[in-house]
């Protein structure tokens, strides 16, 4: 769970070899996995893994149980640092010299499943109904999975419920209400009501399609063959985003990803939408245990017209085809997809579970602040499942900020996205 800005930004990174290499996806509405299925014996040899620095930090710890259970077979664990990942990753799936697994970011894995590299997920290795939704689908490729989830996050509002009392508002559950909040935050003592960075594209690009989703759109014909930008969905979700700045609620300079926290504290801003690796940091920040629990609140994103969906994020592994090892390889992924392994994850480095059950064990009943993740699992979406999506995320986002600055509006700045956007394609043949 815990990120940096950088982290962020190689996620949702793609090389144009994995474009060269693209293979057609389809949303799939129901999980299934391949034919192939896996043995119950004890995994034998070499297994090679890779993952980027961050949460598979201590992935060698994780997988003690599964090394007593499987005396003969050895993890050879690789850790890659998080801003170079990605580039490895993509290099290697270029040359043909991937490792037996790879963890993929799920906000970002379409582009390597469009490289078509990645083996089935055998059937019966894991109950996809045990996962959240979003997070499954994530990895399928016209129904049949591909990858299986590891750790999952999504956003939601963190605000400071002291301002938020102090002003008698309650977090907004519609779109209608945002813009009220705010107001409220800031009457309640915070100097802007949300902070809102509008200095990285590919991320804002990414708030933008959550929030057209919210209004109905897509962003995507029904063939996935022509990104759909200019439409009044997507022009509504920039609208959103323009009160924010027309309203005086945000400043389109700040604070940027790592001053968020400290603004937070401070009371420069009464509110983020952010991720949940914040929330155990802002003790230290603010040099105060429980300073957290005394100021802090969570809610599920207010909903648009079409719902309150969520972006879905985190962590997935896959078998590439060309794996020598592919049987031990899937017995790896089988242990790390047990309920009580994601709930040791938790614990040891704060990922939150992709298992459902797991949300269950007191080490998160015992966090309130969590519960509005959960929630907003329930109901999250991946991003368009086409191996272009990063180009237009970035396009959408350079747009977006041109709208929170004032030099466009939400019509102009969509037009030229959508120009922009078919110029580029979507990959999908």
């Amino acid at each position: 769970m815990r990120t940096s800005g950088a982290v962020r930004l190689a996620a949702i990174s793609v090389a144009a070899v994995v474009l060269l290499a693209g293979c057609s996806r389809t949303n799939a509405t129901t999980a299934t996995s391949a034919n192939a299925t896996i043995d119950d014996k004890p995994a034998t040899g070499t297994v090679t893994l890779w993952a980027p620095s961050g949460d598979a930090t201590g992935l060698d710890s994780m997988l003690a149980g599964f090394k007593k259970n499987n005396p003969k077979a050895t993890v050879k664990i690789t850790i890659i640092p998080s801003d170079d990942y990605q580039t490895k990753l993509q290099t290697a799936i270029a040359a043909g010299t991937t490792p037996d697994i790879a963890q993929l970011y799920t906000e970002a894995q379409s582009q390597v499943l469009a490289s078509n590299t990645l083996a089935p997920v055998p059937a019966g290795l894991v109950d996809a109904s045990s996962f959240f939704s979003g997070s499954y689908s994530a990895g399928e490729v016209k129904g049949i999975a591909h990858s299986v989830p590891w750790y999952s996050y999504t956003y939601v509002v963190l605000y400071r419920k002291d301002f938020a009392a102090k002003a008698g508002v309650t977090p907004p559950k519609t779109w209608s209400e945002l813009v009220p909040f705010l107001k409220g935050l800031q009457a309640g003592g915070a100097t802007k009501g949300i902070g809102y960075d509008v200095g990285w594209d590919s991320y804002n690009g990414q708030d933008l399609a959550l929030l057209a989703y919210q209004n109905g759109s897509t962003l995507l014909n029904s063939g996935q063959t022509k990104w759909e930008l200019d439409t009044p969905q997507v022009v509504g979700a920039a609208t959103l985003v323009q009160s924010l700045f027309s309203n005086n609620l945000a400043s389109p300079d700040g604070p940027q990803f790592l001053d968020q926290q400290p603004y937070l504290v401070s009371g420069k801003v009464g509110s983020l939408i952010t991720g949940p690796w914040v929330v155990s940091q802002l003790d230290s920040v603010a040099k105060q245990k429980g300073w957290t629990a005394a100021h802090l609140g969570a809610a599920p994103l207010p909903a648009g017209p079409a719902g309150n969906y969520g972006f879905v994020g985190g962590g997935s592994w896959g078998v590439f085809k060309k794996s020598s090892n592919a049987s031990s390889a899937w017995k790896v992924i089988k242990y790390l997809s047990q309920t009580s392994t994601q709930i040791s994850q938790f614990k040891a480095y704060g990922s939150l579970p992709a298992v459902t059950a797991a949300w269950k064990d007191p080490s998160i009943t015992g966090q309130p602040l969590l519960d509005a993740y959960f929630t907003q699992l329930t109901s999250a979406k991946q991003m368009p499942s086409v191996s272009a999506w990063s180009q237009v995320a970035t396009l959408l986002g350079n747009e977006l900020e041109f709208v929170a600055r004032g030099k466009e509006t939400p019509e102009i700045a969509m037009k030229n996205a959508q120009s922009r956007a078919d110029a580029i394609g979507t990959g999908t043949k």
